[in-house]
């Protein structure tokens, strides 16, 4: 064995074997332990270390090969250091994964009986009970490369579909029962064309990089269906391939994916990825002892500077993965330059993103890692989205994330919640809601969130990812069915979930069936469905749409439901005629953002008089807001006027409980375009002076 300068962590095919590189600045010693078909190991003791790397390179080794690896040195876990040999670890680093974890005693790193994690090492050997990492050659020719076809599109065009690799086409009956739920469907034609008819340029996929359910879910018979718990940062989830693909491997895992990812692009679709590198299935201190915490966890997790040593947690998971650390960064970057250089994905979500940037003294804009995604070659055509929060001290930072990042904003989604739902519930018990100076701020582009920059304004409506519902928290159509979370499935008492749902299930808890007594709210609940879908659809900023929200998906009142890998979290497809008439008006919504440019400009609307201003506000009589009707807690009538060349477009919202006399703004000859009472966009009608209770109308002109 000769060794090469060890650049490239990881173990990447070379012409006459592999070279292999393992950081971990702390150990004494790794070894390189490859596996045949029978189980039998072959340990290989790795050269160094350099700079806290680990390298070897190996002659005859290829492509398919199963490894793992072993750390030696003290155990010592009182100074944070746990090195226990008898544990195989997955390489951070490994392309492919194969084999299950498991949940025995094998796969921790102290004698787990005793529940001292600060015990002694347990020398029962994990071999077989953990994954193993797989060699790949990513440098073979493939005719469906994603990344030579990248759609490109624009922010201002863009338009997010929030969906998760399973649960989008588990039921499709147009996709065959062999690939539904998996990779290969994505790629299909039945759901392409869904996608194109909504008007969808971008699909974000809930985490697909290879994931482990927590201990507590397993001992329950149920999984992590989300996969917010990575354990491989380079590998796709095996669990999410077609069977068929999982028989060949991971080689045929990874181009199921590379395949499917080709086919949205050749279709003019993005794929986004969520992320998350702010925690692993590690856990705290008791938990398993499967990679980062046997190589050296020390470097990679963060501590809370105590004696004995005690891991900090901001991500709410046990563990947090310390970002101060050049290492980490580095694991995160290249990561990252995996996915889009060798998968051809378009972006990133990131979870829980404030951790990704909190340096020695909290959270930092200028934090390495932020400044490193801004500058990186690989990473400069591609689509950053933060969600700019963790639950550490100081973790809500909504509207402070660098150029040239995006920002899910739950200021939009608690405000036109409020408008259209929890204000109008108190309303109805003579109680005051919240003014329309609020949602009047959102449907614009939340500058008072996006606008502080250097020079001022710089970041544009664009770094707002508008949304009202997401996989976390109720679906569109529960919420206007739910005030009260129903998450008994989920085994926890109905502990888990959020109880802020600013929800309102007008008059009745739960689905009320169309011969019962009470429908006569059914219409008024479907109202308020199109209310928050024009909301989204038509205000400045990125809107993202939930998978199913546009067919009237149900989760039973479950507003938590990561655990949940069956029918209630699955899309339906089947269709009862008033969730074909809600995806009719979502269609419609999306091509009428898509036609008139006066809804997406990408600037921050300034109002300021040039030939006219581009941004306008105006009473229910037609007069300019003044500032005193700004601050009327009793106004629920609004008009928002908006003008991108020669393009106008005009919002009109009416969040009170009884019908509203309006008079149009001036300028222009006013077409209604929508109308929220309209069940379905065919429906259309000129339209009057009076508006209906809780509606919204959109006039272009």
């Amino acid at each position: 064995m000769s060794a090469p300068t060890p650049t490239r962590l990881g173990v990447h095919v070379v012409e006459d074997g592999v070279e292999v590189a393992v950081l971990a600045p702390h150990a004494d010693a790794i070894d390189l332990c490859l596996f045949d078909d029978e189980g039998t190991e072959r340990r290989i003791r790795l050269e160094g270390p350099e700079l806290g790397v680990f390298f070897a390179r190996v002659p005859g080794i290829r492509a398919g090969q199963r490894y793992g690896l072993r750390a030696h040195g003290p155990w010592d876990p009182v100074n944070g250091l746990r090195y226990n040999p008898a544990k195989l670890l997955v390489d951070p680093y490994a392309v492919g994964l194969t084999g299950e974890l498991g949940y025995g005693p094998e796969t921790y790193g102290h004698r787990v009986e005793d529940g001292d994690p600060y015990g002694p090492a347990d020398d029962r050997d994990s071999a077989g009970h953990v994954p193993y990492g797989v060699v790949l050659d990513l440098d073979q020719d493939d005719a469906a490369d994603p990344t030579t076809n990248r759609p490109h599109v624009p922010w201002s065009d863009t338009v997010i579909y929030e969906a998760h690799v399973r649960g989008l086409t588990a039921r499709h009956p147009e996709i065959p029962a062999d690939e539904r739920g998996t990779y290969a469907a994505l790629g299909h034609p039945a759901l392409i064309q869904h996608l194109h008819r909504l008007g969808v340029t971008a699909v974000e996929l809930l985490p697909l990089q290879a994931c482990a359910p927590e201990p507590h879910l397993v001992s329950r018979g149920m999984t992590n269906y989300w996969g917010y718990n990575t354990l491989g940062f380079f590998a796709p989830d095996p669990r999410w391939a077609s069977a068929a693909a999982r028989a060949a491997g991971p080689a045929a895992v990874l181009a199921e994916l590379r395949t499917a990812i080709h086919r949205l692009h050749e279709a003019g679709i993005e794929v986004l990825l969520d992320v998350v590198y702010n925690h692993t299935p590690e856990g705290g201190l008791g938990g398993q002892h499967l990679s980062l915490r046997g190589l050296d966890s020390a470097v990679y997790y963060l501590h809370d500077g105590a004696h004995p040593a005690a891991l900090a947690d901001v991500t709410g998971c046990g563990n947090t993965l310390d970002f101060r650390r050049t290492e980490v960064v580095r694991l995160a970057l290249d990561s990252l330059r995996h996915w889009v250089q060798q998968v051809g994905v378009d972006g990133f979500r990131f979870d829980l993103a404030v951790t990704l940037a909190r340096g020695h003294g909290g959270f930092d804009p200028d934090h390495p890692f932020l400044v490193a995604t801004a500058t990186d070659p690989a990473l400069q055509d591609v689509k950053l989205i933060a969600e700019p929060w963790d639950i550490g001290p100081g973790g809500w930072r909504t509207g402070q994330f660098p150029v040239p990042w995006s920002e899910w904003n739950d200021k939009f989604r608690n405000s036109a919640r409020s408008f259209w739902l929890a204000d109008p519930a108190r309303a109805t018990h003579g109680d005051a809601g919240h003014r329309v100076r609020d949602l009047a701020t959102r449907l614009s582009g939340s500058v008072d969130l996006f606008g502080h920059s250097d020079p001022p304004l710089r970041r544009g409506t664009r770094a707002s990812v508008n949304y009202v519902t997401a996989h976390d928290g109720f679906t569109l159509a529960d919420l206007v069915a739910y005030e009260h979370k129903h998450n008994e499935a989920n085994g926890e008492q109905n502990r888990d979930g959020t109880d802020d749902n600013r929800s309102w299930n007008h008059g009745i808890e739960g689905p009320v069936e169309a011969t019962a007594v009470a429908a006569d709210i059914l219409p008024i609940r479907r109202r308020s469905i199109r209310n928050l879908l024009g909301t989204l659809l038509l205000s400045a900023g990125t809107p993202m749409l939930t998978a199913g929200d546009e067919m009237g998906r149900t989760q039973q009142g479950n507003n938590n439901a990561y655990c949940q890998d069956g029918d209630l979290s699955w899309l339906p497809w089947e269709l009862a005629p008033w969730r074909q008439d809600l995806l009719a008006t979502t269609r419609h919504l999306t091509a009428l953002r898509r036609t008139h440019p006066a809804l997406r400009g990408e600037r921050f609307y300034t109002g300021r008089p040039l030939d006219r201003p581009d941004l306008s506000w105006f009473d229910p009589q037609g007069e300019p807001f003044t500032h005193d009707r700004w601050h009327d807690g009793d106004l629920r009538t609004l008009q928002m006027l908006r003008i991108s060349g020669d393009d106008q477009a005009l919002l009109v919202l009416n969040g009170a409980l009884e019908p509203q006399q309006v008079t149009l703004a001036p300028g222009a000859d006013w077409r209604l375009a929508w109308d929220s009472v309209w069940e379905h966009p065919d429906e259309a009608t000129p339209g009057d002076e009076v508006m209906e209770p809780l509606s919204l109308r959109l006039y272009v002109g």
